[in-house]
């Protein structure tokens, strides 16, 4: 499965950084269609993109690229994702993937009750949040949330969690000790990046 084969591909910090060195550009260009693929497509909530964005920053940082243009191309990617997940959840889709239970009833009712302590703004904050990040702008455009508040939230949540994320990867890719230990810290951040996927697929998870 396509699915599959990204996460693979994800999940091996050799394979990002192989391609980000061949052509740093195509690489981001890619980063960013599975940044939208795991914001857009609720299906899809184990993509583990923080860890992805941040082994991103890294690079760039290693390698003395300037992050301005990763920044905008994989913000705009979240951006879009989150557009197109808020409308397939308004739509007679969000319905069906309900009724198919493609999205795991337990992640649906974590998510409403984020929105019942956060508002709208859980629309940002869930962006920081693994599963949560793909689930939130679902359950938003299932409550038919106001299109120009989702907006606002979307815009906010996309600039603050890209830029975050890849400049702290920069900014670490300038130690010394992260330039000697490279493979070491993106193991590092795979390892906790996995703990939410492993969570999502435990065995009693589906009972």
């Amino acid at each position: 499965m396509i699915s599959s084969w990204l996460f693979y591909w994800i999940m091996n910090d050799q394979h990002v950084t192989s391609l980000l060195t061949q052509n740093w550009l195509y690489g981001i260009a890619l980063i960013g269609a599975i940044v939208f693929l795991e914001t857009g497509l609720v299906v899809l909530p184990f993509f583990p993109g923080d860890s992805l964005l941040f082994t991103t920053g890294a690079f760039l940082g290693l390698s003395g690229i300037s992050p301005v243009v990763p920044i905008v191309i994989i913000t705009a990617a979240a951006i879009a994702g989150d557009s197109v997940n808020y409308s397939i959840g308004r739509s007679k889709i969000g319905q069906f993937i309900l009724h198919r239970k493609w999205v795991k009833p337990s992640h649906i009712q974590r998510t409403h009750d984020f929105f019942a302590r956060y508002g709208g703004a859980a629309v940002a904050i869930g962006r920081f949040i693994p599963i949560l990040r793909t689930v939130v702008p679902f359950i938003a455009g299932m409550s038919e949330m106001n299109i120009r508040q989702f907006i606002i939230y979307n815009i906010l949540g996309g600039v603050l969690w890209t830029s975050s994320l890849l400049l702290a990867g920069v900014w670490l890719g300038q130690v010394v000790w992260i330039r000697e230990h490279f493979s070491l810290l993106v193991a590092g951040i795979i390892v906790v990046s996995l703990v939410p996927v492993l969570l999502h697929f435990r065995p009693w998870s589906h009972k």
